[in-house]
């Protein structure tokens, strides 16, 4: 069992979590860790759920949106058959996240013919990006938002299908705008974001702007990466977590321009995707650096625009989490794959077999229970003990007194030798220190 540390500085404010769920993809509750270590989760490769083999659609097409309606799936992307061709925004929808069909909306005429699932030709189908509105000041008219194009344009829709532009002029200027740029209700921060494309000094970046109604935006500002070094960030697939919308999680394109890895290609570079993420919207922390979807061995996705993270994390199961991705770009077959996480399981709090335990700052709860998203060897255990602010063991929660737990849960809830019920210590301020050996955390949350 890992020495106790030493005892935790007790001058920090509590952070109160309430009964929110937190995951450990950063270090905001953490004050310390002792043989333990935060993991990024890769997804796993999935099924090819869409092919762009319409003629509308092909080599080119890129800039994928997908977010869950109710029971309904949507996915809006564009649809690029080859350079220099028209350029078109195309729909599919899905009963589950997995299995898609474009069906024929008969909107917009191509080659002769209405038979397709085109929702948009006019102004911006470079870049078209939409979503549904959560504010719930929101008229039914306007319930689907978007902005596409560059400058930027506002449209929007009753239902998804049927666009028009909210005004003709556009309502950001400011930006570069030459990918896929994006716009959401931010209900943690009570207003709508946009995040874009900018450059810096010649690299790519990504800039910040706010708004109350969708029209007049505050002056852009580029995130703060703090230390991070600077990489060209083609798109940012910046969203807020279904499960815990303070969190923003964003997953950039990281594309080098400077390589080759196919000779014969046409254009220089290669990408692919890197993970951080926010708590305020404006500074991103990039735990890691290291790749969070690498090209493969596939060298068809060791080119320019391939490893493009899709705009949105949705469910796929009771125990999973699906993102989408671009392969094969600017080839016959170009299409788009999905890729699975466990729910919640981006980054985990690892030990090994050796054993390794971790602290959180003070914290404020509310609930009954205490619920872990856990995974352990057949050998191996998570405990916690939890502490009052200084660090002194409470009663009755001694590390003794909570039996190993092991499996591999989403919901997994701790219990001590006096039963799981913790709502004694609601409302006052206490540390958890969990204790794991071959193991992993990935989120927590105090419960009813």
């Amino acid at each position: 069992m890992p020495a106790k540390p030493p005892t935790p500085s007790p001058a920090e404010q509590p952070i109160d979590i309430g009964s929110r769920l937190e995951l450990f993809v950063d270090d905001y509750l953490i004050d310390r860790m002792t043989g333990t270590r935060l993991v990024l989760h890769p997804p796993r490769r999935a099924e090819r759920v869409l092919d762009f083999d319409a003629p509308w659609e092909g080599r080119d097409s890129a800039y994928v949106t997908v977010f869950q309606d109710g029971p309904r799936y949507r996915m809006y992307y564009r649809g690029l058959p080859g350079e220099g061709k028209q350029e078109v925004t195309c729909y599919a929808e899905s009963p589950d996240g997995i299995h898609w069909t474009k069906p024929s909306l008969g909107l917009f005429e191509y080659n002769g013919s209405k038979d397709n699932n085109i929702v948009w030709t006019g102004f911006g189908t470079h870049n078209f990006a939409p979503f549904k509105d959560a504010n719930r000041r929101a008229s039914a008219e306007e319930r689907y938002k978007a902005l596409a194009g560059g400058p930027l344009v506002a449209l929007v829709s009753p239902d998804g299908i049927h666009w028009k532009k909210l005004r003709e002029q556009p309502v950001l200027t400011k930006g570069a705008f030459d990918s896929q740029n994006l716009a959401f209700w931010d209900a943690e921060r009570g207003c709508y974001a946009a995040y874009f494309r900018i450059f810096i000094d010649g690299v790519r970046g990504i800039a910040r702007a706010t708004s109350d109604d969708f029209i007049h935006w505050s002056d852009p500002e580029p995130i703060d990466t703090g230390d991070a070094p600077r990489e060209h960030f083609y798109t940012n697939a910046t969203t807020p977590y279904s499960r815990a919308p303070h969190l923003l999680l964003s997953f950039p394109k990281r594309f080098v321009p400077s390589r080759k890895r196919v000779p014969d290609e046409k254009d220089d570079g290669v990408s692919d995707g890197v993970f951080m993420t926010s708590r305020d919207g404006r500074r991103f922390q990039r735990q890691f650096l290291e790749a969070f979807l690498r090209p493969g061995r596939d060298l068809a996705n060791w080119t320019d625009r391939n490893n493009m993270i899709a705009w949105g994390v949705v469910p796929t199961a009771p125990d999973e989490i699906s993102i989408y991705f671009s392969q094969h770009y600017d080839h016959p077959d170009s299409h788009l794959r999905r890729g699975v996480l466990r729910t919640d399981g981006f980054v985990s709090v690892r030990a090994p077999y050796a054993g390794g335990e971790l602290v959180t700052k003070p914290l404020l709860f509310r609930g009954r229970k205490l619920v872990l998203n856990y995974a352990t060897s057949a050998a191996g255990s998570v405990q916690v003990e939890l502490l009052d602010a200084t660090g002194k063991t409470l009663p009755g929660f001694a590390l003794a007194d909570c039996p190993e737990i092991y499996g591999d849960e989403i919901e997994g809830i701790v219990g001590w030798k006096s039963g799981s019920d913790v709502s004694s210590l609601a409302g006052k301020p206490l540390r958890l220190r969990l204790v794991l050996r071959d193991a992993d955390v990935y989120s927590m949350r105090f419960a009813e």
